[in-house]
């Protein structure tokens, strides 16, 4: 078979890898001139890349690129496959949880894989979170194990195919610049469950009816967390059918969101075992992921806190919460021109500990117009380019006893390629203090 390979980052790579090692005819396509191809293999770069593409049987698109740029090249609907459905439609095992929604799914995916290992699964985690489905093949997995996906919207929006176990965290607005509008967002995040059957299980937040829409596209068996069918808070504890797990004292996550995300976790594994002491275990040693509310250290009395993965307000708004005491919030990047009136409410009404916010990227003249706006003038604008910059003005505005926190709310593009880099820039810039 005649296969393109549309783009060629880690997900084209792992999909070059997969169906090359099987015999096809692979060719490469990227907009990137300058990727360098594997030996002996064509390719067609830069802008012009898509120009031949519709010649080929199968056409293997990376998660960024939008599927309606293949159709506008002509490919035909049926051709366009991606490896998360190449995964779904081989893999050994039919036991695997999909996980989705706007934050939270990389900390509730380790979470449930963390719980299923301590109740003595094998379990392999991938997806989203770093690992393409495809490299997962690489390894033996077996018919009993387990596999735990995290899905993003880029990853759905073409899906065929639903896992046995499908879990939607809360959804709002996001991407809104690679989706034409919310609806299509979230018709992605349902095809999680469309192709489900009344045998699997579909899992939704009960606070967020977005979530609950999106769980009731397919036949799966409905279970809502954080209400009192799934997993939920009572007592000052986390419980579900009776069983006290632990209480929210001993979850080692920061902040009050992350019982949401505990919560998920504990429904969807407790379709697969109803060991307490392994899911509370799993709860009270995983502290989380890189980038997600990460304490960096101290330096001169100063607390560093690294929340790169906040790409948007809402998620800011949880860092800035979970938080204690008084801090500097750097805040800013490339503005996807979302709606953010609502957080500058948040920060005059329920954050009064915060001193100072630096406003650092392009979304600063907006943000900044808001919050004078909501009567706060607690802010600074900085021409800063680099994040040496950054920490240096920021420290200038702290004094020992404060904690700064990178929470950006906006995505990395402008002053930095994504927000791994931006977070581990942020952390050498602290260490060097």
């Amino acid at each position: 078979m005649k296969i393109a390979i549309v783009g060629f980052d880690r997900e084209g790579r792992a999909s070059y890898d997969y169906f090359s090692a099987r015999g096809h005819s692979i060719a490469v396509f990227d907009q990137n001139p300058n990727v360098v191809l594997p030996k002996d293999v064509s390719g067609v770069l830069g802008d012009s890349y898509l120009q031949t593409v519709k010649n080929y049987d199968l056409v293997v698109r990376t998660p960024s690129l939008h599927p309606s740029q293949l159709l506008a090249a002509h490919v035909q609907n049926d051709k366009i496959w991606s490896g998360t459905n190449e995964f779904l439609k081989v893999c050994p095992t039919k036991n695997i949880i999909g996980v989705t929604g706007t934050k939270g799914k990389g900390t509730t995916s380790s979470l449930i894989t963390k719980m299923l290992e301590k109740a003595g699964k094998t379990v392999w985690l991938g997806g989203n979170i770093g690992i393409p489905a495809l490299d997962m093949l690489k390894n033996d997995i077996k018919p009993d194990d387990w596999v735990v996906l995290e899905l993003s919207n880029f990853q759905l929006i073409d899906l065929q195919s639903s896992p046995h176990i499908a879990v939607c965290l809360m959804v709002v607005p996001e991407h809104l610049d690679w989706h034409k509008d919310f609806i299509e967002y979230t018709d992605a995040k349902r095809n999680l469950f469309a192709h489900q059957d009344n045998k699997d299980i579909a899992i939704y937040f009960a606070e967020n009816e977005t979530s609950k829409a999106i769980a009731s596209a397919g036949d799966g068996k409905k279970i809502s967390y954080y209400s009192d069918v799934g997993a939920y808070i009572k007592d000052n504890a986390v419980v579900i059918n009776g069983h006290r797990i632990c209480t929210v004292d001993e979850i080692a996550l920061l902040g009050k969101h992350n019982w949401q995300n505990v919560c998920a976790a504990v429904t969807a594994v407790w379709q697969v075992t109803q060991d307490v002491s392994a899911i509370a275990k799993a709860i009270k040693e995983f502290t989380g992921l890189q980038h997600r509310i990460e304490y960096v250290g101290e330096k001169n009395g100063i607390k560093f806190y690294n929340d790169s993965f906040a790409t948007g307000l809402h998620a800011t708004k949880a860092a800035l919460s979970a938080i204690e005491g008084p801090k500097i919030a750097i805040i800013g990047g490339y503005d996807r021109m979302l709606d953010i009136d609502e957080f500058g409410v948040f920060l005059r009404d329920e954050a009064k500990d915060i001193k100072q916010i630096l406003l650092i990227g392009d979304s600063q003249n907006r943000v900044a117009t808001m919050l004078s706006g909501a009567g706060l003038h607690n802010y600074t604008q900085s021409d800063a380019n680099n994040m040496k910059q950054i920490v240096a003005e920021a420290v200038k505005l702290a004094d020992a006893g404060d904690a700064i926190v990178l929470s950006p709310g906006f995505a990395s593009f402008g002053l930095f390629s994504n927000f791994e880099e931006r977070g581990t820039l942020f952390k050498k810039e602290v260490a060097k203090l």
